[in-house]
């Protein structure tokens, strides 16, 4: 038969009737599990509610009415973690995990987490988390933020979570979870092969061999596959059991009384101690990986009905009839009650509206249920308290990189709940010398270095969102994002769209990057490419091209982000960090005073210069930087007046006001700093077309699409100030 849910279904009540249930393979009583026999009825309840959810899934699939069928079968044992768990450990589920949602919700009166499942199987846009966008389980009020089908991604900001609760009890700042709460994450045992998994428990380790609090609970729920690739035996407990730093414990994940002894002991160890743990749950997957996965394409029908016979559920009915707490007529009552039940509620959830219209599937993007105002800003006496000899300097032309130092100093001071980490940053001051003296002014608990590993950085800055913090992670290089994007692209900037809004991680990503290093060429350094980030929905790209704007804009990064939840990108050009001069060597033309603490420059808000009519600059960055050398030059020489726009916003961009500002323009030059096929100068093209009455002659200087080299040729094939030049005579036709 191939149907196989329909076999597991039947088998169930079959096996139960006479009696014919699998051996025990640990051998544990009633009594020493910390159990109640209503508590073991109430687990098995969820365990069958699961199960039933699961089976519906399939039914409601086959016609068209579902959408969604990995299910947990096989995993119910996960019911455990729903109960030993209190509601303000935050969790952090893969998608196996129905019955731990299920008993989870057990805490909370008034919770209806079947019908909400079912909800989100038909992508209802009633379903309470994610209105209808994607089938996850997450829920506010049971603090467990919604993840899609994760392959170990959330592992990295479950361990950022873990690290904020000391953190914010130490700074006394407002937290989500209480000072003695922990943090549970689950995966597969096919995910904790990726690298990703990998670093996660790898950065837990780092952190709490340094004695550092990490009250966290890894838990792995080992089926033996992932899709079809099978893990091989005793993998998992020889890859995590001599872990530095981490508790390692095996449970039987088919005998609810040793998962529940067991994971209390866990439990008790990691609240008291404040270290991480790797809880090893040992199970089976039944019903495939999905609805749509072939099992007998990679399995004998003798390995699935050996599979089956192990269901988690058998094994719960015999635990049941062995300690005398229900017969099998009872369990089988259970059972039944529980799948007309389930059928109820499906008639009604699948019959609720669902979202049609563009405009409602994207409402959410970038909503935030707690919008919150910004602090004031800090009383001048502490100002120059921090400053110190500083303090007299504010007003006295500087680089860019100085006046980032002096802005994150403020901002550090006027938001309490900031934080700055990333490689090198505390002692070094940074590469470039930008969090110099932070470490010393604000201490170890609010700038510190991280391990070299993106993805623990992105992770920790997400998992420290979490628990009220706004983070201010730093990736030294534009090219290490690539190590780590997806924690950019697949949580931090889908969790408000998953949640229409009532989770956010609010962070200000600090990279320094783009071209021009001046004798440290090479693509991992000079990476001249924003494609990875200008494709996401809802992300904010800023590229100031001088230390004002850049204070200022990072200024509005931040209360966006304290105040909205916003996820923000902060571009610093390196090549501009240490500029001072802009036509001349001592012309101090690049060196600005540090603006009033209450200047910012609001989102796709752009700067003009000059008022030229014969041709206009688009641009940002460097190039904004190279544009104004030439505009200088056509000028002086050629008698062409320039205006120039730097666009300081790389999303978002306010098109209707930069084709306002273009409108009259006859000749207008793009000039984009990065690769030319992927680059911003592309949709710069298509917004002059689309939004001008009148098309204007338009040219595009860019990078070649070639990555940088080393040496003296590191500014070969980039746009250049006599490149600006020369572009412009032809454009006016002077030349």
């Amino acid at each position: 038969m191939f149907n196989r849910a329909e076999v597991v279904d039947q088998n169930f009540t079959k096996f139960v009737t006479t009696g014919q249930l699998p051996a025990a393979r640990t051998e544990i009583r009633l009594p020493e599990s910390g159990l109640k026999p209503i508590e073991l009825i109430d687990l098995f309840e969820s365990q069958a509610i699961s199960r039933h959810l699961d089976l519906r899934a399939r039914i409601l699939k086959n016609s068209n009415q579902c959408f969604y069928t990995i299910g947990s079968s096989g995993h119910e044992g996960n019911a455990v973690f729903g109960k030993v768990f209190r509601l303000d450990d935050m969790a952090f589920l893969h998608y196996r995990s129905g019955a731990l949602m299920i008993q989870r919700a057990k805490q909370l009166p008034g919770s209806t987490p079947a019908y909400d499942a079912i909800l989100s199987f038909a992508a209802s846009s009633e379903d309470p988390i994610a209105g209808g966008r994607h089938k996850v389980f997450g829920s506010r009020p049971l603090l467990v933020p919604p993840q899609t089908s994760t392959i170990a991604s959330h592992l990295p900001k479950a361990m950022g979570a873990a690290l904020s609760i000391a953190r914010a009890a130490d700074l006394g700042t407002s937290a989500t979870m209480a000072a003695d709460s922990l943090v549970i994450c689950t995966f597969g045992d096919a995910s904790a092969n990726h690298s990703t998994a990998q670093g996660a428990i790898n950065a837990a380790c780092w952190t709490a061999y340094q004695n550092i609090k990490m009250p966290l609970i890894f838990i792995c729920e080992d089926n033996g596959i992932g899709i079809s690739v099978h893990t091989p035996r005793s993998w998992i407990e020889n890859s995590f059991a001599q872990r530095p730093a981490l508790q390692y414990l095996k449970v039987d994940g088919l005998h609810l009384l040793d998962l529940h002894r067991k994971t209390k002991m866990l439990e008790e160890y990691v609240r008291t101690h404040r270290r991480p743990a790797f809880l090893h749950m040992e199970t089976v997957r039944l019903l495939g990986h999905a609805g749509s996965d072939m099992e007998f394409n990679y399995h004998t029908l003798e390995k699935i009905e050996s599979l089956e016979f192990n269901d988690p559920l058998l094994h719960s009915a015999r635990i049941l009839i062995e300690n005398s707490v229900l017969s099998a007529t009872e369990i089988l009552n259970i059972y039944e009650r529980t799948r007309s039940r389930i059928e109820h509620m499906s008639q009604y959830a699948i019959q609720q509206p669902k979202l049609l219209l563009p405009e409602q599937i994207r409402s959410v993007v970038t909503a935030c249920a707690d919008v919150r105002n910004a602090p004031a800003r800090s009383d001048e006496a502490k100002r120059e308290k921090i400053f110190g000899r500083e303090y007299a300097k504010l007003s006295t032309p500087q680089h860019m990189a100085k006046l980032i130092n002096y802005g994150l100093a403020d901002l550090l001071l006027r938001y309490p709940n900031t934080l700055i980490f990333g490689e090198d940053v505390a002692q070094k001051g940074g590469v470039y010398n930008v969090t110099d003296g932070l470490l010393s002014k604000f201490g170890a608990k609010r700038v510190f270095n991280s391990l070299l590993d993106e993805q623990s950085i992105l992770g920790t800055a997400i998992g420290l969102a979490h628990n009220g913090f706004v983070p201010i992670p730093e990736v030294q290089f534009l090219a290490y994002i690539h190590n780590a994007e997806d924690q950019i692209r697949g949580e931090a900037s889908t969790l408000a769209f998953f949640s229409q809004g009532q989770f956010t991680n609010p962070m200000v990503l600090r990279i320094a990057g783009l071209p021009y290093q001046k004798g440290f060429g090479g693509h991992f350094h000079n990476d001249n490419s924003l494609a990875v980030f200008r494709d996401i929905p809802g992300l904010i790209i800023a590229v100031p091209s001088n230390g004002a704007d850049a204070v200022k804009m990072m200024r509005a990064c931040v209360r966006e982000a304290y105040e909205k939840g916003r996820v923000v990108v902060f571009i610093e050009p390196i090549a501009l960090y240490m500029t001072k001069d802009l036509h001349q060597e001592g012309d101090k033309g690049w060196s600005f005073a540090y603006p009033d603490p209450d200047e910012e420059i609001e989102f796709g808000k752009f700067a003009v210069h000059g008022q030229g009519k014969d041709i206009t600059i688009l641009t940002y960055g460097n190039g904004y930087y190279f544009s104004r050398q030439a505009e200088k030059i056509l000028k002086d020489q050629h008698d062409i007046a320039v205006k120039v726009i730097d666009l300081r916003w790389i999303a978002p961009l306010d098109a209707n006001a930069i084709a306002q500002e273009v409108k009259n323009d006859k000749n207008i030059l793009i000039v984009d700093e990065c690769r030319k096929s992927g680059s911003l100068s592309e949709s710069l093209v298509s917004l002059l077309v689309e939004k001008l009455p009148l098309i204007p002659k338009i040219k595009v200087i860019a990078a070649h699409d070639c990555f940088i080299t080393l040496g003296v040729a590191a500014a070969a094939g980039l746009p250049s100030r006599d490149e600006i030049v020369q572009t412009c005579l032809q454009m006016v036709g002077t030349k």
